[in-house]
């Protein structure tokens, strides 16, 4: 039996936009108590989804800490 070449574990977050990610969170944490969870300063200033997203789009630690929290509230 051959093995893939490049095997993958499944990604969790397979077709889920980012955008969906950080309403999602919004919704449940809220702005304040978000940036309480992830110490990033786009959510203490002045918060936006489009500023937030143009931050962590830019900026691969801080989109991981941002998945890493979603996928703990979808357990």
């Amino acid at each position: 039996m051959e093995t893939p070449k490049n095997p993958q574990p499944k990604n969790p977050l397979h077709g889920i936009t980012l955008a969906v990610i950080l309403e999602t969170l919004v919704a449940n944490y809220g702005w304040e108590h978000l940036a309480k969870k992830v110490k990033i300063n786009c959510f203490k200033k002045d918060p936006s989804i489009k500023s937030c997203l143009t931050f962590l789009r830019k900026t691969p630690w801080a989109r991981t800490k941002v998945e890493q929290l979603y996928l703990k509230l979808k357990k």
